[in-house]
């Protein structure tokens, strides 16, 4: 899937949130438009694991995805899971959602970024090498 631009980005938030009147109409929009669209399963690599994602739930504080591997499940939101190379079908509703929430795509192996990017004294940068 190649990179949406912010207009198309735009026209699937409007799409997604066309009859919504507040955040968590909103949230429950792309909830609906991500599950209807996205072709599950699908595999992605979570921390340098292979994994399968089964389906997505709405919670209160977001998107969750369900992540399964050798009978165990991990649920990971949806703005943080990194998405396979080609993306599945259905991909642009997640990265519409991301836009909406103000974050931006993840591909695989983009939370190796994430992670190095703590801002000093965090606990995690604590557990890093710094690079300048």
């Amino acid at each position: 899937m190649p990179e949406l631009s912010e207009e198309e980005l735009d026209a699937l938030v409007e799409e997604a949130t066309v009859d919504a009147y507040n955040d968590d109409e909103q949230l429950s929009g792309f909830a609906v438009m991500i599950e209807d669209n996205l072709e599950m399963p699908f595999e992605t690599t979570v921390l340098g694991v292979m994994v399968t994602v089964n389906g997505i739930t709405q919670t209160e504080s977001g998107i969750i995805a369900d992540c399964a591997r050798d009978g165990q499940h991990q649920a990971i939101s949806v703005l943080d899971l990194p998405l396979p190379v080609p993306p599945p079908k259905g991909a642009e509703w997640i990265a519409a959602y991301r836009h909406w929430a103000g974050r931006s795509n993840l591909a695989a192996g983009d939370l190796r970024l994430l992670y190095f990017a703590w801002p000093a004294g965090s606990p995690v940068a604590a557990k890093t090498k710094s690079t300048p």
